[in-house]
């Protein structure tokens, strides 16, 4: 668990495990019947004892790769599911209670699962959001009008939901979570499949959101440029368990051992024996980039202006991405 102080926590969880017990199916006709007499399973551990703590108005990044625990963890703290063992608390209420008053403090927006009624105009499932959370009609006019101007799809709230745009539908889910104005939003990969434009779109409307409201966000994407833009703190999840708690900046020193040298050569040609330096990739005549380790490049630098003719030169960290990346693959390589 992160260093934070415990006073103005929105979310914090202790502990928390879900385990699923998976049915064993083998093959052949005897095994299937024997199945139906002495079924085997095995404990898959979706969540093994994780323990992070959120503070209100922080915007967080919960990452790991596919099957890691993420999605499983949000559902845990909506209360869809509940915990094999541990405990968590969000706002004050244990989620799997299921209580009322919970329910109209926080929001859950699945980028694959749709909230809005498929045949029906955006606008209809609004209302119908309005009487579920007993939204007082001046309320919440006032909150659509001021969300679809936000978001740009007031013109298409009239329009049948299978007649938008991925993007479009996104941004009317976004609408839907937050008419009732939560205090914690828990997003499961808000941006997936959708354009650039249309990502960047979102991802401005949720940083201006969060930044005007305080509201606390817990965000899960695969696109390091939603987490870039948005979180300063990524709290990262593999088989389960937490790997890594902390501001986003720390990532890459933590986990990455190399440095990228960008060089442009003097002429039209990458020199041949550069590969001698580090890593060669990326050459675009005369560009090159060189990845090298961290506590060799004050020596490969000089090396470099030493032996070739150079015009410019940049040191940069390896995209997080990539870090993360190889991070996953290096964990599941150990297992």
């Amino acid at each position: 668990m992160s260093d934070h102080p415990e006073n103005n926590s929105a979310i914090e969880v202790q502990g928390l495990s879900k385990t699923y017990n998976v049915y064993v199916k083998k093959e052949g006709l005897r095994a299937s019947v024997r199945g139906l007499f002495h079924r085997e399973f095995k404990h898959v551990h979706a969540v093994a004892e994780i323990s992070f703590r959120i503070q209100s108005g922080e915007m967080v990044a919960f990452l790991g790769p596919n099957g890691a625990g993420k999605t499983t963890t949000l559902k845990l703290l909506s209360g869809l599911i509940f915990p094999t063992g541990g405990d968590a608390t969000v706002l004050g209420h244990k989620p799997w209670k299921r209580e009322n008053a919970y329910r109209r403090r926080f929001s859950l927006v699945m980028g694959q699962k749709n909230q809005l009624w498929w045949d029906l105009p955006a606008q209809e499932s609004f209302r119908l959001h309005k009487e579920i959370y007993r939204i007082e009609e001046t309320a919440f006019r006032k909150r659509m009008d001021e969300l679809t101007d936000l978001l740009e799809v007031r013109s298409l709230v009239g329009q049948p939901v299978r007649e938008l745009s991925l993007g479009e539908r996104m941004r009317m889910e976004l609408i839907a979570a937050l008419l009732h104005s939560p205090e914690v939003l828990l997003l499961d990969e808000p941006t997936i499949g959708l354009d650039v434009v249309s990502q960047r779109r979102v991802q401005d409307f949720l940083k201006y959101y969060q930044a005007e409201r305080k509201i606390t966000v817990i965000l899960t994407s695969h696109y390091m440029k939603d987490v870039e833009a948005l979180c300063q703190r990524a709290v990262i999840i593999n088989e389960g368990e937490i790997k890594h708690d902390g501001p986003l900046a720390e990532i890459i020193d933590r986990f990455s051992q190399n440095k990228v040298i960008e060089l442009q050569f003097a002429g039209s040609e990458v020199p041949q024996e550069l590969n001698s330096f580090g890593n060669v990739f990326d050459v675009s005549p005369p560009r090159a980039k060189l990845e090298v380790p961290r506590a060799r490049i004050p020596e490969v630098f000089t090396a470099l202006l030493s032996k070739f003719d150079i015009e410019d030169v940049a040191v940069q960290d390896r995209p997080l991405e990539e870090v993360i990346a190889e991070m996953f693959t290096s964990s599941s390589n150990k297992s």
